[in-house]
């Protein structure tokens, strides 16, 4: 007879959509800048006029899981009787809940009877996670919907996230949405609608979460960071570290433990060196970037460039956005030809990727990239 594990024996599985080092968003208690996003939930939900299905559309971190699972907890509560879900009297305003809540526990261990979540599952023999939410996860869907919702109150489905889903999986889900049951909503987070089948958009309600002001985006990653018990970064480098979040929260974290104030610093210094013309510059930062350690940094300079980029690149259309990019957009002068600085945009991205994927050389990488903003940059 096999004997059962000891506690220090069972393994943790990790989390597709968690930050390393950080809690899941399942445990977040405050959410920050998505107020107006939050209330249409919760007025839905104590009204009783709350549509079946969602679609959490915004950038990635900016908070599309919390609000996903702050809304499982409080819809998840037992109906208390009363007109709506709360009761006429007494509807509360927002999500919060008592984290102490029998429901709010059972949805952060994720084991309460009433929520599905459908995610990327983890290969267990590979140590990897599937590429992508197969059709075997979206079936468990059956039972789940089967059987009533505990205490009266609703179910609830989070498909975490809804631009993974492959082409078997959307089908199926489809097919869920076409006939829900009573009291279920579906929740699906989004960052790329356009990856969805029209199908599934015809039958949700979308609701767009923005990118953080400045105030929430500082409140919300110092709440993840004392959850997680790391050192909030210096004064000086808050502004910086902003600036490259572009409002995202994830962004931000993950800038912090990877010296991402120096790196923003560094996407700044290759504008201005390229723009100049100033090549020694740019070769110094070039051979800083391409050493053998430096890989990761080169990863998150790269990513933090093409943030930047995209910034600077709406700010110029739209004539709002950082402080910052409103400038670099004025001074490189980007309005004048915004189809060729999109199109420089979409390049570093899709070239990047193949740099990653084939391990190309990231001197060459880097130096072409700045040819090209210096090219634009003169010609504006």
């Amino acid at each position: 007879m096999a004997r059962a594990p000891r506690e220090q024996e069972i393994e943790v599985f990790p989390e597709a959509d968690c930050l390393e080092g950080f809690p899941h968003p399942r445990f977040t208690e405050r959410l920050f800048g998505q107020g107006e996003a939050e209330m249409q939930l919760a007025e839905g939900l104590a009204g009783g006029r709350l549509h079946h299905a969602w679609i959490l559309v915004g950038p990635e971190g900016v908070g599309k899981a919390t609000l996903a699972y702050r809304f499982a907890k409080r819809a998840l509560q037992k109906d208390d009787g009363g007109g709506g879900l709360f009761g006429e009297a007494a509807a509360p305003v927002g999500l919060d809940v008592d984290p102490a809540a029998p429901a709010a526990r059972l949805v952060e261990a994720l084991s309460h009877p009433d929520l599905l979540v459908l995610r990327r599952p983890y290969d267990i023999r590979n140590k990897r996670f599937k590429t992508a939410i197969t059709v075997d996860e979206v079936r468990r869907l059956r039972g789940f919907l089967g059987h009533r919702a505990s205490g009266g109150a609703h179910k609830v489905v989070i498909v975490d996230s809804a631009d993974e889903l492959n082409v078997n999986a959307a089908n199926a889900l489809l097919k869920a949405l076409e006939e829900p049951p009573e009291r279920v909503v579906f929740l699906l987070i989004c960052s790329m609608p356009g990856r969805l089948l029209a199908t599934i958009r015809s039958r949700c309600r979308l609701l767009m979460l923005q990118p953080l002001g400045h105030e929430d985006l500082e409140a919300a990653a110092r709440q993840a960071l004392a959850t997680a018990e790391i050192d909030a970064p210096v004064a000086e480098d808050w502004p910086a570290l902003m600036t490259a979040a572009g409002g995202s929260v994830r962004r931000l974290l993950s800038l912090v433990g990877d010296d991402g104030a120096g790196l923003a610093r560094r996407v700044d210094e290759l504008f201005d060196h390229a723009a100049r013309g100033n090549w020694s510059r740019v070769h110094e930062l070039a051979d800083a970037l391409s050493g053998v350690q430096a890989a990761a940094a080169f990863d998150a300079f790269v990513e933090l460039l093409t943030v930047r980029l995209a910034g600077i690149i709406r700010a110029a259309a739209t004539g709002e956005g950082e402080a910052g990019d409103v400038e670099a957009a004025r001074r490189l002068r980007v309005g004048d030809d915004l189809a060729s600085w999109a199109e420089l945009w979409e390049t570093l991205v899709r070239e990047k990727a193949v740099q990653g994927t084939l391990n190309l050389d990231r001197r060459a990488f880097l130096l072409e990239a700045a040819r090209r903003l210096g090219s634009l940059s003169r010609r504006g």
